[in-house]
């Protein structure tokens, strides 16, 4: 997973992977650990936050994936709410800005839902679709990997 992702895209990558057996599961937990040990060393590098506002921090992330959590479960409007609480700073002056925003995260959705779990296990990419496409209503399952033995 070597290019850093936003919390939300952690977020829909997680769900596909805690679906797919208990290495998804370990590995979601993983990658929010990884997450943090490189906010906490990039941090000290920069000389920069003491550990009360990494503890905020920390807070705000988990507030930001409780939300989203309960906004991919739910309707749209809790969804809409959670995008722009975190991701809008509850600052945002079009309204379609925070539409596009919510179409574009369902479309994600429905297309982690379509990726298989063990290839994003072993592979651990995810080509994400365009925030804005042509046909927006076309999901194509993507071809599955070809791998040896080894998992490579």
């Amino acid at each position: 997973m070597g290019t850093s992702k936003s919390c939300g895209e952690n977020k829909m990558t997680s769900y596909n992977l805690i679906q797919t057996c208990h290495e998804g599961k370990y590995m979601c937990r993983y990658i929010v650990h990884s997450m943090w040990e490189d906010v906490e060393q990039r941090s000290k590098i920069m000389g920069v936050c003491p550990l009360n506002s990494l503890m905020a921090m920390t807070e705000t992330f988990y507030a930001a994936i409780f939300g989203y959590d309960e906004g991919i479960l739910s309707g749209d409007g809790v969804l809409a709410a959670a995008l722009w609480r975190n991701m809008f700073k509850r600052q945002c002056e079009d309204p379609r800005q925070l539409e596009l925003m919510l179409e574009y995260v369902r479309k994600q959705m429905q297309f982690i839902d379509t990726l298989d779990g063990e290839d994003l296990l072993l592979t651990g990419e995810v080509k994400w679709r365009p925030l804005l496409e042509e046909n927006a209503q076309s999901i194509l399952k993507v071809p599955s990997s070809t791998y040896n033995d080894a998992g490579l």
